[in-house]
């Protein structure tokens, strides 16, 4: 049955259609990569292969988010799940500095730490609106 047709406070209606559980695993393994990718520089581990995993992993979830759009009704959890879409595109231009300029650390980080930004926003807010448009 479509969204739209459901009662505007039925977790059908607020959450949407729901992923298939590959795409959520895909992202949780994504999200490591990105993680991985980013520690092993500091431990002075695989000098040159955490370019590879941070780049596979930004690769990934912007495939997964892609994928997984938000169906249901609510334009602010909508324009959650499009801020998280963006998370990944950020990942993806700190994977580009990444081989673009590799002697320089500041402009991938940066990326990074944007985009771990808005993921941590946008997991905190989601359940909250997601909380109070069920009750």
């Amino acid at each position: 049955m479509d969204p739209r047709q459901q009662a505007p406070g039925t977790p059908q209606a607020v959450l949407g259609r729901q992923p298939r559980p590959i795409w959520l695993w895909l992202t949780t393994i994504a999200m490591l990569l990105i993680m991985t990718g980013t520690i092993l520089p500091v431990f002075r581990l695989g000098s040159q292969t955490f370019r590879y995993i941070y780049a596979a992993g930004a690769l990934l979830l912007i495939i997964c988010r892609i994928f997984t759009p938000y169906t249901g009704e609510i334009l602010r959890l909508r324009r959650l799940y499009r801020i998280e879409s963006w998370s990944a595109l950020f990942f993806c231009v700190a994977a580009f500095f990444l081989f673009y300029n590799p002697t320089t650390a500041r402009d991938w980080l940066a990326f990074t730490l944007a985009g771990g930004a808005i993921q941590i926003y946008t997991s905190i807010m989601i359940p909250i609106i997601v909380r109070r448009h069920l009750r």
